[in-house]
């Protein structure tokens, strides 16, 4: 591990060019580009980061973050946002992580201490500590020294591109202040310097866990290849266990304003549960949706959809794909 990691920091001024739309819009139809996740800041600016980078809406226009980079100056696939006290912007990317803050990028790579360059997802804790979930497992990052925090070794996953038994999925610090790791090895709390495998206390049998969520009344949902597990007064539930066709898996999860659960599955369907019955999400006839990677609730409580074949916005009841005119 590097001592004094940000002695060898690359910075970057942030170029935002006018007249310039940093995803393609053809003919001014749907952004064309892969959307990975979107993110609100707590200035109300909307984040998308895909595979063209990472974009800021600042409600005026689009802005391409260009001084985030590889160590070798090429772009990267940006996979998730978390922002600092301080409002600091945290991006997990292909090729490190990176940082804004003003008009200054930082990007940090494994030459700065960062246990490996292909990072999955990242938190920002109570404290401030940025939490780092890469292909090559879990770091912690105080502003200066990268710690790594060891798990047990996992299980690589044949059935998609890119795995390793290391593999960190999902971070999430709950409203107790415990922070809980999706990993390939399984599902893990770490609070006062004790990490717990929870998997075996929740009954989880798969090693891959994919994704965190806690809703407004403090429970947290688990999505996992077997399906989506929920813990409610710490009693645990298989919520999907016969009723859907998993395939790949529980993706994405997000709560409505009206507390409807809305979940992500088989990286294709959309389903809802309002607490009692598991639905499908039908989308109108002749609308296409992007297949998604997330959904997501903005500050007005509307929901996105992000993925393959762009961005769409929920309205009436219908996911309308976001032009360079918005929907925003």
């Amino acid at each position: 591990m590097k001592e004094n990691a940000t002695d060898s920091i690359k910075k970057e001024p942030i170029v935002t060019p006018k007249n310039t739309a940093p995803f393609s819009f053809v003919n001014n139809g749907p952004i064309s580009q892969v959307v990975r996740t979107i993110f609100q800041d707590s200035k109300g600016n909307l984040w998308f980061g895909g595979e063209g980078g990472a974009f800021k809406f600042d409600n005026t226009m689009l802005l391409p973050m260009v001084g985030i980079q590889s160590e070798t100056g090429k772009g990267v696939t940006v996979k998730a946002f978390s922002e600092a006290k301080d409002g600091t912007i945290w991006i997990a990317h292909t090729d490190g992580v990176s940082s804004i803050k003003g008009e200054t990028v930082h990007n940090y790579y494994k030459s700065d201490g960062l246990i490996s360059n292909d990072t999955w997802c990242i938190a920002v804790d109570a404290q401030d500590k940025i939490w780092i979930g890469t292909i090559n497992g879990l770091c912690i990052f105080d502003g200066t020294t990268f710690t790594p925090l060891e798990l047990p070794e996992g299980v690589k996953d044949t059935s998609v591109g890119i795995s390793s038994t290391k593999m960190i999925h999902a971070i999430l610090q709950d409203h107790n202040g415990k922070i809980w790791i999706a990993s390939n090895a399984g599902l893990f709390s770490y609070t006062d310097n004790q990490l717990v495998n929870e998997s075996k206390q929740f009954g989880i049998t798969t090693p891959f866990v994919t994704k965190l969520f806690e809703d407004s009344k403090g429970n947290l949902w688990i999505s996992t290849k077997e399906g989506l597990y929920v813990v409610q007064k710490g009693v645990v539930q298989n919520l999907t266990r016969g009723k859907i066709e998993i395939g790949k898996g529980i993706g994405s999860v997000t709560e409505a304003k009206d507390g409807t659960i809305w979940i992500v599955a088989n990286q294709h369907f959309l389903y809802t549960f309002d607490g009692t019955k598991l639905k499908e999400f039908q989308q109108k006839e002749g609308i296409k949706r992007p297949v998604p990677f997330e959904i997501y609730k903005d500050q007005k409580e509307r929901l996105w959809l992000v993925g393959f074949g762009g961005a769409s916005r929920l309205e009436n009841g219908t996911f309308i794909p976001v032009t360079k005119n918005g929907p925003w």
